[in-house]
């Protein structure tokens, strides 16, 4: 088959829409697939780079923090695509990549397939901060996009429940991103410990301390705040914050942590490439997130499988993924909070109880899962464009 991908989020932005591309990308290919992307470019021009499309784009930070729109692509670019005749194409994003996707599978009548990673009604607050539409904005939003497409993925239950509220009407399967298992399962005792004392001496975190790792976007859907302001609360001697990534809120979450009382145990370590996570989660004792905006919860996979017991505010995301001392919490309160940091970080038999459990859950979301359900919704993309296609032949006869 081949598959088109577009997106605008791909190498080298690390978030979660490009962790779930490339995994898809890579998974596609294995099984035999011919794969090419489309994505926006930030060199003023469009260009090709092997089965990369990058096509001419400008900065709109100013609607969303590293947004791009397209300037309309070029005909060299677009026309090797059009003769390449994709099979099917499989977006990612809302924005400027799906009106190339929209134009290319108008002209050959060829299905989309559409990945919602991005709940808008939890982002909100960078377009229309305190004014009561936004969400029906969100919504209106997503109807017209969706409408577009053949069939829908949702990564999580949360987000199909949440596109059914808004009356979308397209099939949608509830795919989880997977995770390359090899990256993250624990290779060995001797490896994992390496990698845990090279990252507690480059932070100064001394021997004996315990540590809570928070990894991700530092963003203000990402309720990063509460965290901090959870852990100076705690102002516990034996533990050690290490914040890991970056993004718009840095700058306020570092002056909140200046105001923690137990400051000089919070570490912000900067942005960290896919290489080096695993090595941060084999590093901490415990992950720990307070976000509610989550639509795929990557990184919480990607810290089980690690066998890192997870800790994260309660939400509909995690079910089947984060569960209640079997390999981490849930919480809604800081007092659930603070009793769930204490049992995990001062109980080593529990703790390596939870690691067990979460490596279990880990195998759960592999790589090779991800895209054979991927494929199968492709099948059915295809199935249900070619039984539309035979019904309006036979209507427009009998007419």
């Amino acid at each position: 088959m081949k598959i088109l991908i577009t997106t605008d989020w791909y190498e080298p932005v690390i978030n979660g829409v490009v962790t779930s591309v490339l995994t898809l990308k890579k998974e596609l290919t294995r099984k035999g697939h011919e794969v090419r992307v489309v994505t926006l470019s930030e060199r003023g021009h469009s260009y090709k780079e092997e089965d990369v499309y990058y096509m001419r784009s400008v900065d709109i930070s100013r609607i969303y923090p590293g947004a791009r729109a397209v300037c309309f692509p070029g005909s060299r670019l677009y026309e090797e695509l059009i003769a390449w005749q994709p099979d099917i194409i499989h977006s990612q994003c809302e924005f400027s990549s799906f009106l190339v996707a929209r134009k290319i599978a108008a002209q050959l009548g060829i299905p989309i397939v559409h990945t919602y990673h991005t709940v808008y009604e939890d982002y909100t607050h960078y377009f229309s901060a305190g004014r009561p539409w936004g969400k029906q904005a969100a919504a209106w939003f997503s109807r017209f996009i969706l409408e577009k497409t053949d069939f829908v993925i949702a990564p999580t239950q949360k987000v199909k429940g949440i596109l059914n509220s808004y009356g979308v009407d397209r099939p949608v399967a509830v795919i989880p991103t997977g995770i390359r298992l090899e990256r993250f399962l624990p290779v060995s005792w001797e490896a994992v410990e390496r990698d845990r004392r090279e990252i507690r001496e480059k932070y100064g975190i001394e021997e004996g301390k315990k540590v809570l790792l928070v990894l991700g976007r530092l963003a203000k859907e990402k309720n990063i705040e509460e965290i901090i302001t959870y852990f100076g609360r705690m102002n516990r001697e034996d533990m050690e914050l290490l914040i890991v990534g970056d993004g718009p809120c840095r700058k306020e979450l570092e002056q909140l942590s200046d105001e923690q009382k137990n400051s000089v145990r919070i570490h912000f370590t900067g942005m960290a490439s896919p290489d080096e996570t695993a090595a941060y989660y084999r590093a901490a004792d415990l992950f720990v997130s307070a976000s509610q905006s989550e639509t795929q919860g990557i990184t919480y996979l990607e810290a089980l499988a690690s066998g890192l017991p997870v800790l994260c505010r309660k939400d509909p995301c995690v079910e089947g993924i984060v569960k209640n001392r079997e390999n981490g919490y849930q919480y809604e309160t800081f007092e659930e909070f603070s009793e769930a940091c204490l049992k995990v970080t001062g109980d080593v038999d529990w703790k390596n109880f939870l690691s067990a459990g979460a490596v279990r859950t880990g195998l759960d979301f592999g790589a090779r899962q991800f895209g054979d359900k991927v494929c199968a919704v492709y099948q059915a993309a295809l199935a249900g464009r070619r039984s539309r296609i035979r019904i309006g032949f036979k209507g427009s006869v009998a007419s």
